[in-house]
């Protein structure tokens, strides 16, 4: 990875790896710090991440980190409106890889409740993130080939709402025609406040979109990464390999 100038006003701190491996322990034991820093100044820590195919073996690292997990809650960037057993849920994936051993005794707090729907429960799960406290410890995002991250799509219904970084609403409903199944997620205001803010990408073609979005190349000016970067309280601390 080379540098890239931009005009955002926060950092981004680039970490380039030789494999995923090595990629997957470097994260896992930098957000391990954080999460390690933030117990000794208060009594929880809250760590925010991303579901898809890419952060599974980081998640497995994460699992093996020495933390005082029964005081770290962990939650989610987003969530796609399937069943907490569907293999497309972003609560499987962490259950499956991040919450075994010692690492189970976290506090999981989950975006998705048993409705058909995520707007006949957005109060309820609206509660419950905004009952964590905040600003979150550390926010892991993952990045799409359209630009997206968390389920902030850019052909998404509540997109502007959503990147709104006066809003209100911590957690909102999203529909794209790209998303494919319903999804739900945390909003601008929560993503940028982090301590700390990461971005998980892998592969040539994934490198290639960041690097468009950082230059903003065409569609890729108006990324919701972007959106982020411009109200981020924290360094974007971006981990990539081939």
């Amino acid at each position: 990875m080379s540098p890239l100038q931009t005009n955002l006003p926060a950092a981004v701190v680039e970490h380039d790896f030789s494999d995923r491996a090595v990629l997957a322990d470097a994260l896992a034991g930098a957000v391990a710090g954080k999460l390690h820093a933030a117990l000794a100044e208060r009594a929880s820590a809250v760590v925010a991440l991303s579901g898809g195919t890419t952060p599974a073996l980081f998640l497995r690292r994460l699992s093996t980190q020495a933390l005082d997990w029964s005081r770290v809650v962990v939650t989610l960037c987003d969530e796609r409106w399937v069943p907490p057993t569907h293999a497309r849920s972003n609560a499987r994936l962490v259950r499956e890889n991040l919450l075994q051993g010692a690492a189970a005794a976290a506090r999981f707090e989950p975006l998705f409740a048993d409705a058909p729907q995520p707007e006949s429960v957005l109060g309820e799960i609206t509660r419950r993130i905004d009952a964590l406290p905040t600003p979150f410890d550390a926010v892991v995002l993952g990045l799409g080939l359209d630009g997206h991250i968390a389920s902030l799509f850019p052909d998404a219904d509540r997109l502007a709402q959503a990147l709104d970084p006066g809003g209100a609403a911590s957690v909102l409903p999203i529909r794209a025609a790209s998303a494919g199944e319903q999804r739900i997620t945390l909003t601008l205001p929560v993503l940028a406040a982090a301590r700390n803010l990461y971005l998980q990408i892998e592969g040539a073609d994934k490198l290639l979109v960041f690097g468009r979005i950082m230059r903003a190349e065409g569609v890729f000016a108006a990324s919701p990464l972007r959106a982020v970067l411009r109200h981020a309280a924290a360094p974007l601390d971006v981990y990539w390999s081939a």
